[in-house]
């Protein structure tokens, strides 16, 4: 199976909707249940303003986790995980499922996919689960995660309780339009993101592929997951200013009379004149710790249930999914 090829094991047609739906709804569960806790790290970062705090000293990751941890009991390091596991099953379905799809209708004629397809294809593909389930499902995350609350004291009682409490308190107080709050900023973010993820995965896969006995062998997981952990550091890097302001504009209602645009003009201002530069790049370390692994995870786990749902498939009568 070539890396750069729309056609499955063998020359075999591509895996079906259900095997990404299936495959890729698995994988963003076990991303999200290993990686939650540094993603809640990175937008606590994100969100501190201490470095132009007078004597206030600067917070690293570690540092930030175990106050979190200390004052918030160590499930704090989850809030926000009930609307990521919500939304991970439809994220990872349409990520892959529109990614396959992209690709297909950007190949040439003989099935091959160039580099700058495969780019375009991640591109639309990051547009796509943006657009659709991850600006709603991160506004309601990010404001379960910026409550400094205990959890283990039930007396200390959040405005936002749960993601469903959260989702609808949005819902009722804001409407429904905040819950696609900074969804531009999302796109542009998730867009340049699984436009490196998916290019890089790809090349290096390929090159991979190429040295091995038999190029069209699925690798083994080890491989997938260390091919996936480079891949997943990539966009982080490009487009860590867009994920800190698209933090804070997702943080708080929005003012009346306030286009988006404004606010995150208003918000970019702030950050450069109060904090410097340096701050646009705030949680990157945390970031680059979630992502990175996050996809280490997503495409070993990916790639071996696709592999096992269409062995599974070749060997019912028809050769599809029972519906």
């Amino acid at each position: 199976m070539s890396a750069k090829s729309t056609s499955g094991p063998g020359g075999k047609k591509p895996a079906s909707a259900a095997t990404n739906l299936i495959a890729g709804g698995g994988a963003g569960m076990m991303e999200a249940l290993v990686c939650h806790p540094l993603d809640t790290i990175k937008v606590r970062m994100q969100l501190s303003r201490r470095a132009r705090q007078p004597g206030a000293k600067k917070r690293g990751f570690i540092t930030t986790g175990m106050e979190i941890a200390k004052k918030e009991s160590a499930l704090g390091l989850y809030k926000g995980l009930g609307a990521v596991v919500t939304g991970i099953v439809p994220k990872m379905a349409i990520r892959f499922t529109s990614y396959e799809s992209y690709k297909q209708m950007l190949a040439g004629s003989d099935g091959k996919v160039s580099g700058g397809s495969n780019f375009l294809a991640g591109l639309a593909a990051g547009v796509t689960e943006a657009v659709a389930v991850v600006t709603p499902m991160e506004v309601v995350k990010i404001r379960l995660q910026s409550q400094y609350h205990s959890m283990s004291d039930p007396l200390d009682v959040p405005k936002y309780r749960n993601a469903a409490h959260a989702f609808y308190t949005v819902l009722k107080e804001e409407g429904p339009g905040a819950l696609w709050r900074g969804v531009s900023l999302t796109a542009l973010r998730q867009g340049t993101n699984q436009a490196a993820n998916f290019t890089a995965y790809t090349e290096i896969k390929d090159r991979v592929q190429q040295m091995s006995a038999d190029p069209q062998a699925q690798l083994p997981g080890w491989q997938t997951a260390i091919i996936g952990l480079i891949s997943g550091a990539v966009g982080p890097f490009t487009n860590a200013p867009i994920d800190t302001i698209k933090t804070r504009l997702q943080r708080q209602p929005a003012e009346p009379g306030q286009s988006a645009m404004s606010r995150i003009t208003e918000i970019g201002n702030q950050m450069f004149k109060q904090e410097g530069l340096p701050a646009f790049w705030k949680g990157i370390t945390p970031r680059v710790m979630r992502v990175a692994p996050g996809q280490a995870v997503t495409f070993a786990v990916y790639e071996y249930l696709k592999g096992v749902l269409e062995k599974s498939r070749e060997m019912l009568p028809g050769g599809s999914y029972e519906e």
